[in-house]
């Protein structure tokens, strides 16, 4: 029989530190309570089996959870039990691991206590730290502070960023047999020899200057070059990539890609969904061979082996489809997934397959066009065999150029200046901040969703319509209070080694206590330290002219993790309080008053009259100003961005 213990089933404790640094940082475990009901059922079931079989998953957490369950079904010497892994639910893969079964990987454990510990010790520590000097209800993180430095920092490159000119001058040519087809632009790229760079025109003074230079200048072609280009296809899904891939194509967010996943693979359609490795089975490689070579042909197929950059487990593989002749259509039908289930799957299945197939060739001609002492540039790209691009289609501009010869004379259309503007660096989107904590070594293929849903719900960071992180004040606020105090905990490379520390454990060549040790000991003199030199005083508080009505001492701006709010600067003496209320530019439909942002208990925001409770007008989603063309109510932008009327009544979008 199989049974399922639900994911952890042993934890430190929610309401205790639950370490013992004296006696080498020794963790006590409990039975969390959501998880009794199922251990209580597993002992019950376990009792007469002669034989316990452990198939957790084969990372440091899976290898965590076999190790607590031996302790809690007393299979630690008192009864026989075998560990077992596997990479996709299939009966020759579950067969293949019955044949080699193992004991449990104390590494593996040693290290996913470590993480956990590492983990404890930060947010055990360091949270109630911030709610003493800051504000209740925060808390800091080995990794999640990290990932909240990286969007701050961002945010502030963004805001000191200095758009800088330049200017690009295009020209409109055709040749003289005068069919539209045979118009193209070029770019200017020389002048006098010599390539110019990107920045090179900063004025339009100058760039006018150029365009009268070029008057009544003959435009002939000087040199035409003609090379194949070959685009290689992308690698198998790793975890990253895969949430990275989703977002981009669907704007899944990291942790619904997760969900999704997990249940293709629990019902057999994929491989293991946590892995960082691109290593793909000889089975798999089998099968993807026979699918192309009967669906689209020898031309098609290209036996490729992939291997990561970096520290990662190959013995685990890529994510792929488990059987590749089972097309994301096909299955759609026979295993009748939902439409965002089928939606993932594709993407899984077409990468796996274009990952065994040729590269796609492309012909790029180029070519150089002289008018006076300056040179133009014109590129062309065609498609001459698709190759991947059958199976994978990737977005790329077909660009023709007409027939041209050299030294043919071309005629100018039009000679056009164009503005330009440096551009900031873009804020990070789930895909972009996935992959730089990657790149950084930072987070594992189990953790990337975690992290991303944490900063959110600790009201650190917030998403913009374009799906794009920008932090909040309180965020801003711990984020630079930890970076000038802490700056260990949210350093990227610290936390990178960190990482190093617990693969060295899980490869048996560091050892738990002394790497907690090594972290601890500055760590807790450092943070006693900062508990005597700053006072909350110091911290998240702007005067105002305002005299509290209850104790007439002035009143005080403090910021929590819900904003701002305004306070007795005697506090905790006096404890008056009240919120600061934004004000929107727009009317109360009603009567006149001004509209202000305001938040339920839950913390949910809403749009409301400041004549409240005399004026009950209130919105859910927020006003724009302008009025709806049909009916005159109020227009309201949702969540997703639509322009819609604000009265149910109506049904005008925008």
């Amino acid at each position: 029989m199989v049974r399922s213990c639900y994911g952890h089933v042993r934890d430190l404790p929610e309401d205790e530190f639950g370490v013992e640094i004296e006696k080498d940082f020794r963790p006590h475990y409990i039975v969390p309570p959501k998880s009794k009901k199922i251990i209580q059922y597993l002992v019950k079931e376990s009792r007469p089996a002669k034989l316990v079989i452990l198939a957790c998953d084969e990372d440091r957490e899976g290898e965590a959870i076999a190790w607590h369950l031996t302790q809690l079904l007393k299979l630690n010497g008192k009864k026989p039990y075998q560990r077992i892994v596997f990479h996709e639910i299939t009966k020759s893969a579950i067969e293949e691991a019955l044949k080699n079964p193992r004991k449990i990987d104390f590494n593996l454990v040693e290290a996913q206590q470590a993480r956990r510990i590492l983990d404890r010790i930060v947010g055990y520590k360091l949270s109630p730290f911030l709610w003493k000097k800051v504000a209740g209800g925060l808390s800091a993180g080995r990794v999640q502070s990290v990932a909240v430095r990286l969007i701050v920092e961002r945010e502030r490159e963004i805001e000191n960023f200095v758009p800088q000119e330049y200017w690009g001058i295009e020209a409109l040519l055709q040749k003289y047999n005068l069919k539209p087809e045979a118009e193209f632009l070029a770019l200017l790229a020389k002048k006098d020899g010599k390539s110019l760079d990107k920045m090179a025109i900063k004025t339009k003074k100058e760039a006018e200057k150029i365009v009268k230079d070029l008057k009544d200048a003959e435009y002939k072609v000087k040199k035409i070059e003609k090379k194949e280009i070959k685009k290689n296809p992308p690698s198998p899904f790793t975890t990253s990539t895969l949430q990275q891939e989703a977002w981009r194509r669907y704007h899944f967010p990291a942790k619904l890609t997760m969900s999704l996943a997990q249940n293709l693979y629990e019902r057999g359609f994929i491989t293991y969904h946590r892995t960082d490795s691109l290593n793909l089975s000889d089975l798999a490689l089998r099968g993807a061979k026979k699918f192309i070579l009967e669906n689209y042909g020898e031309d098609y197929y290209q036996f490729r082996k992939y291997k990561a950059k970096g520290r990662v487990q190959e013995a685990h593989e890529a994510i792929r489809p488990t059987y590749p002749e089972k097309t994301s259509e096909n299955l759609k039908i026979q295993a009748k997934l939902e439409d965002r289930s089928f939606r993932l799957y594709d993407l899984i299945w077409r990468r796996f397959i274009a990952s065994q197939m040729k590269e796609a060739l492309f012909e790029e001609t180029k070519v150089e066009i002289s008018a006076k002492n300056y040179g133009f540039e014109a590129k062309g790209q065609t498609l001459k065999f698709d190759g991947f691009l059958k199976v994978l289609p990737i977005q790329f501009e077909q660009k023709k150029l007409p027939p041209l010869e050299i030294n043919e004379i071309l005629k100018l259309i039009k000679l056009t200046p164009r503005q330009h503007f440096t551009q900031p660096p873009p804020r990070y989107t789930e895909a972009t901040l996935v992959k730089v904590l990657e790149s950084f070594g930072i987070g594992r293929p189990s953790t990337y969703a975690p992290i991303i849903s944490t900063i959110q719900e600790r009201g650190y960071v917030k998403k913009n319509e374009k799906g794009q992180f920008i932090p909040i004040k309180i965020g801003i606020l711990v984020n630079d209070l930890l970076c000038q105090h802490f700056p260990k905990i949210v350093d990227i490379h610290f936390t990178a080694r960190m990482e190093e520390d617990l693969d060295q454990i899980a490869r048996g060549k560091k050892e738990r206590g002394g790497v907690l040790k090594e972290f601890y000991q500055p760590f807790l003199e450092n943070l006693l330290k900062k508990y005597k030199e700053i006072s909350k005083k110091d911290l998240a508080v702007k005067k105002t002219l305002e005299r509290c009505p209850q104790c007439q001492k002035p009143l005080v701006i403090r910021i929590s993790k819900f904003g701002e709010f305004l306070s007795c600067s005697d506090f905790p003496k006096c404890k008056y309080k009240k919120p600061i209320l934004k004000t929107l530019p727009i009317k109360c439909p009603k009567c006149q008053g001004d509209l202000v942002e305001k938040r339920t208990k839950k913390k949910k925001i809403f749009f409301a009259c400041q004549n409240w409770p005399n004026c009950d007008f209130a919105l859910w989603d927020q006003p724009t100003g302008e009025k709806c063309p049909n009916c005159q109510s109020l227009l309201v932008k949702t969540k997703k961005g639509k322009i819609i009327c604000s009265n149910p009544n109506c049904n005008f979008k925008k």
